[in-house]
């Protein structure tokens, strides 16, 4: 028999026990810790067996052996008390219909009760401080765990059953009213999330753990400001969508990136709309190798598709993207071609060859200051590129074809966004007059992708500084790769044709806020650790960017995070004419030109020209 001293048998057994010490310690309290009197001491006898089956059933039935004994707490208590004063009820009522209580002196009752209560939780209580103490020992950093929610219990479940675990949960923070002064397998919530740094104090906190996988990210943001006003180290569980797959465990733990503080609320997608519109599909992705391109090839390489065709121009890129998707995805057919969307030999036979029924065209130049003085480049690339691709995929009858653009062709005030909304143009004219069904997508900046603020930010913090920002009030909005990814299919499932989708990025973010928060994040404080530098707007760049024109009619969806810009009317007549005038413009040298006709295909393309 596997026999331990915090199993039910021994608790049970010591419980058995303390009723017979409780019950003649009464009789001896009574009699002045002396002898007791041989006709009191055979009643006591005689009565002794009433009273252990009447107050053991007492302890089953209010539930004494549900708790454990490590984490013996104030409901455990009143559960004993219950147990007691229901036991004495009982055995005096059965005494007094026995014998009318003879035998039985008036002190001898509320005796038994304050030494069985006695008796019952001083154990217990030592034994809760022992095993703390042996805990805090062994496992050194005292916990703050912020969030007492279902994520914040399997948390501190994990790290008292594992020893090795680095951590010691010492009390919870919640902002629930009815959770506080609470306890979670014996560890209290012990105040509020804004009175953190005054518990950190109090209870000589080492570590914060963020245990809230559903904070939204103003929440997020708040809670990692309290922390790091406070000194010490904090860390977080990830996101509900990463945890889904898995348990909450002290694995799940890591450091507090910018991704959360400026993430999005969760997204619940239709996957099995996605997976019916793309499942078993040949799938061409074009600027596969690129930030979105690679990360939208991995996100349908999960819905097993029947092909994924990555084009791309870059050599590397392509090489990374075709190597972790042969190691991730083995199953997976796929083909890396490298190639430029400009040339029209090359995307002709790709997709005449392949034959995909979708594409996702992702390749495009996107750096802003440096298109600005390259407006051929980035009108050949972004336009002319496009509807390379677009003309052919009509050519060999491509089911869905969806244009990833940017929310800089909102009324652009530079190159790069005047190409990607003529681009926009092109795809709505050409849905109205081909079998193949043309869908844009519009959002705005994605975290951690090449060339974007995350990046340099880290690069400059990481060389010492100074930390660059154009302007202390400039503003952009923010998505994350994998969502953005994931939205940007919803889109292609749920299109018709001719529609503008506006991803849904939440309130804009000061770019000096996202370089202070970076720079907490390593570890330094803004302004005294690292400088921060306002360097001035650069050519075509706005302080805010803009989702939708005001002449486009927001609409929903049926998605919390996908919205429909009504596109507007754009006459054909002429069009087509002046893309083909730009396409000649750029095989001759000269930026004015190219400018001039880039204004007439996008009127409200504002620039110095």
């Amino acid at each position: 028999m596997n026999f331990k001293f915090r199993s039910r048998t021994s608790i049970f057994l010591h419980d058995l026990l303390m009723v017979p010490l409780a019950w003649f310690g009464a009789y001896w309290l009574r009699f002045n810790l002396d002898e007791i009197p041989d006709e009191y001491f055979y009643s006591a006898l005689l009565f002794l067996p009433v009273v252990i089956v009447i107050q053991v059933s007492a302890f089953w039935v209010f539930g004494l052996y549900r708790g454990v004994w490590r984490f013996s707490s104030m409901p455990d208590l009143a559960r004993i008390a219950k147990s007691v004063f229901a036991g004495i009820f009982f055995i005096a009522g059965s005494l007094f219909l026995y014998n009318r209580l003879e035998g039985l002196p008036r002190s001898v009752m509320p005796l038994y009760m304050l030494i069985l209560l006695a008796l019952l939780c001083i154990p217990r209580f030592v034994y809760r401080f022992w095993k703390e103490r042996a805990i805090v020992e062994r496992m050194g950093m005292r916990a703050l765990i912020v969030g007492a929610g279902s994520a914040g219990d399997m948390l501190v479940r994990d790290l008292l059953s594992n020893p090795n675990s680095g951590y010691i949960p010492i009390i919870f923070a919640d902002d629930q009213s009815g959770k506080i002064n609470r306890e979670i397998r014996g560890v209290r919530v012990a105040g509020r999330i804004e009175q953190i740094p005054a518990l950190i104090e109090q209870w000589e906190i080492d570590v914060v753990l963020i245990a809230i996988p559903s904070a939204t990210d103003t929440q997020m943001r708040r809670i990692v400001e309290i922390c790091e006003g406070c000194k010490v180290q904090f860390q977080t569980l990830p996101s509900v969508k990463e945890l889904l797959s898995g348990a909450v465990t002290k694995a799940s733990l890591r450091n507090v990136s910018i991704t959360d503080i400026l993430g999005r609320d969760p997204v619940w997608l239709d996957w099995q709309g996605i997976q019916a519109g793309l499942h078993d599909k040949t799938i061409l992705v074009t600027g596969g190798g690129g930030s979105i391109g690679s990360e939208l090839c991995k996100q349908l390489a999960k819905i097993q598709p029947r092909k994924l065709i990555i084009f791309d121009q870059c050599e590397f890129n392509l090489y990374k993207i075709d190597a972790e998707l042969s190691q991730h995805y083995p199953q997976l057919q796929h083909s890396a071609i490298l190639g430029d969307v400009t040339d029209a030999l090359a995307v002709r036979q790709v997709v005449e060859g392949q034959k995909p029924q979708v594409i996702f065209h992702a390749a495009a130049y996107k750096h802003v200051p440096l298109l600005e003085s390259q407006a051929r480049e980035a009108v050949h690339n972004n336009l002319i590129g496009t509807k390379i691709v677009a003309e052919a995929s009509i050519a060999a009858g491509v089911e869905r074809f969806v244009l990833i653009s940017t929310d800089k062709a909102v009324n652009p005030t530079n190159v790069m966004g005047a190409t990607k909304r003529a681009a926009e143009i092109l795809c709505q004219n050409l849905d109205k007059t081909s079998n193949t069904r043309f869908t844009t997508v519009r959002f705005g900046n994605v975290l951690d992708s090449a060339g974007s603020v995350v990046p340099l930010f880290r690069e400059q913090i990481r060389a010492g500084g100074p930390v660059t920002v154009t302007h202390p009030d400039i503003t952009r909005y923010f998505m994350t790769i994998p969502e953005a990814c994931q939205l940007i299919m919803l889109a292609e499932t749920v299109g018709k044709g001719g529609e503008v989708f506006v991803l849904d990025m939440g309130e804009p973010v000061k770019i000096v806020y996202l370089a202070e928060q970076m720079i907490r994040l390593s570890g330094k404080v803004p302004g005294k650790d690292i400088h921060i530098e306002f360097v001035g707007l650069r050519p075509g760049e706005k302080l805010y960017e803009e989702l939708f024109h005001n002449d486009e009619q927001l609409m929903e969806t049926g998605y919390s995070k996908l919205r429909l810009a009504k596109a507007r009317v754009y006459e054909d007549d002429g069009w087509f004419g002046t893309v083909q005038a730009l396409t000649l413009a750029c095989r001759q040298p000269g930026r004015q030109d190219i400018l001039l006709l880039l204004k007439q295909l996008v009127p409200e393309f504002k620039s110095e020209i």
